[in-house]
């Protein structure tokens, strides 16, 4: 999965009483290496800043551009107004650049690049600017360009509610404007039947029954049923475009299958394959959680319950009734359509899914207020003993501690669940953005 591309501001901060020109050939390197990159997009002042109207120049600049963030090279130590200026002009996320001191040059500190991270930090910290982080190394972080593509993803997000969300589930309910004003993202409702309804693309429809046959056994369904579920994963597709949808949250169940006649699940597997983000049950905060992995560039988020836990083993099985992307499945797994639920109109996918080092993360709404829970594993080998899409996860940390956590913070009981690891980026955007980390 690419990661979402970001617009970075980029500026460089020194003093004439250090090498400043040490450092500003070290900032024209960086500039270089970073306009050779796919998935940022560069505003780089040209030139140092020394003085107070450069910095007040450099953060109209930057502003006028539209940069979701600003790294600060501190290319030697400077003064102590310069980053202040940019932050009151160009308000947004901070990465504070620290550099590796250079050789010494007849017994002087060459830059002192660190003391100038330093007050730096005080300076924004003191005058309650707390959304920046630092990094004193020769390349940017890439943790913290991560944690700008969640924010900058949420900010453009707009989510579909299809439906709702589902009955009685009253822990995942969101409220749409303390979202707005946290993160930006626009929340907007459709009926069941204008996606279930929306006119399917000829091709898409024939692209995904032969996809419903090349890559599951169905021999549990119908031919008319394996052909709901290709008409599905097309209108489906279609709505998504049409409305501009950065991720769906669907109320999958009671209604979706009376009406359409097969629920979606076997459809939302297929279409996150396609790089679509489907949540089940009406979830909005955990559709927004796997749109934050994907903009990190974590492949097929997919939505997964802590539904049994193991203490003796540290275990716990992370299933979910059968959306999880077919390509996560197991290599020695056989993938399966059933109909297992909703007399008979499930429809779903069936299979274990592959081992690996996995995360779990929600960001998860209580009264308007968010904060972000966070836990890793590893995927190990397990039977298919069951129906859905699940895993047998082995936590980094005593099983009871983690239903602990989940159950006494009154967690939602759904997770956007990866291979892979995004953790720190995710502490970082909790830093920049003021959410609590569970």
């Amino acid at each position: 999965m690419a990661k979402k591309i970001v617009k970075l501001g980029m500026v460089c901060l020194t003093r004439n009483t250090f090498d400043y020109k040490a450092a500003e050939e070290i900032y024209r390197g960086i500039i270089s290496e970073l306009e050779k990159r796919e998935d940022i997009s560069l505003c780089a002042c040209p030139d140092p800043v020394m003085e107070q109207p450069d910095a007040a120049r450099a953060g109209d600049m930057l502003m006028r551009a539209g940069v979701d963030a600003v790294a600060v090279l501190s290319g030697t130590f400077h003064l102590g107004g310069l980053v202040t200026e940019i932050k009151k002009r160009c308000d947004r996320p901070l990465l504070l650049w620290g550099l590796p001191e250079l050789p010494y040059d007849g017994g002087k500190i060459r830059l002192n690049s660190v003391c100038g991270v330093n007050l730096d930090a005080s300076n924004l910290y003191k005058s309650g600017r707390r959304d920046f982080t630092y990094k004193v190394s020769e390349s940017i972080d890439e943790d913290w360009l991560d944690a700008v593509r969640m924010i900058a993803a949420l900010k453009e997000c707009r989510i579909g509610v299809i439906g709702s969300r589902a009955h009685g589930f009253y822990n995942v309910g969101v409220d749409e404007l303390a979202l707005y004003a946290k993160y930006g993202c626009e929340v907007e409702y459709c009926e069941l039947a204008d996606a279930y309804s929306f006119p399917a693309d000829e091709k898409d429809e024939a692209d995904y029954l032969a996809r419903v046959r090349s890559l599951f056994d169905g021999s549990a369904l119908t031919e008319d049923k394996q052909r709901k579920v290709a008409k599905l994963c097309a209108s489906l597709k279609g709505f998504f475009k049409a409305k501009r949808f950065s991720a769906v949250a669907v109320r999958c169940w009671p209604e979706f299958a009376a009406g359409f006649g097969i629920a979606p699940c076997a459809s939302m597997s297929l279409l996150q394959d396609d790089g679509m983000i489907f949540a089940c049950e009406g979830d909005v905060d955990c559709a927004l959680t796997m749109l934050c992995h994907s903009a990190a560039g974590a492949k097929t988020p997919f939505m997964a319950d802590i539904s049994q836990i193991n203490e003796e083993e540290n275990t716990a099985l992370m299933w979910h009734c059968g959306v999880a992307p077919r390509s996560l499945c197991a290599a020695d797994c056989t993938p399966t359509l059933d109909t297992y639920f909703a007399g008979g109109k499930g429809v779903t996918a069936g299979f274990v899914l592959k081992t690996g080092r996995v995360e779990m993360a929600r960001l998860d709404s209580v009264n308007g207020s968010y904060r972000i829970y966070l836990e890793k594993g590893e995927a190990v080998p397990m039977e298919k003993l069951l129906t859905g899409t699940y895993a047998k996860v082995r936590f980094d940390r005593p099983a009871a501690e983690v239903t602990d956590r989940v159950i006494l913070n009154g967690l939602a009981h759904h997770v956007s669940m990866i291979y892979g690891d995004c953790d720190r980026a995710f502490r970082i955007f909790a830093a920049l953005t003021d959410t609590e980390v569970l």
